[in-house]
């Protein structure tokens, strides 16, 4: 595979995850954090089942891990509102509560948008 360098256009990267599927959210944080070292700015929403990535417990998977790492190289990590609110969570300083209109900033802001879910 060729390596491309990011002067390929690509300075921003929003991850939309709406999984709560351990191994998809671990490897949607994996390469956040690569994106992340190869100097791109990422921001992560999580999305309906994706707002319980936080509290997945999973002895290959440590997805709590992955977002601490996201988070402390850099990565802007958001979860919607109202799906927090309809499963009794009220967000952490880790997955601070946001809205569409934050959603909608990610997606227009960015140069690429993937959804993992």
């Amino acid at each position: 595979m060729v390596q491309q360098s990011r002067t390929d256009g690509v300075e921003t990267l929003g991850l939309v995850v709406e999984t709560s599927d351990p191994e998809r959210v671990w490897n949607a944080f994996r390469l956040g954090i690569t994106a992340l070292e190869d100097g791109n700015d990422v921001s992560a929403f999580l999305l309906g089942e994706g707002v319980e990535a936080e509290v997945i417990e999973d002895e290959q998977f440590d997805v709590r891990d992955r977002m601490e790492a996201f988070v402390d190289a850099g990565g802007e990590l958001l979860a919607c509102g109202t799906c927090l609110e309809i499963r009794n969570d009220d967000g952490s300083e880790l997955c601070p509560i946001s809205t569409m209109t934050d959603l909608l900033e990610v997606v227009t802001s960015s140069d690429r948008v993937l959804t993992i879910g």
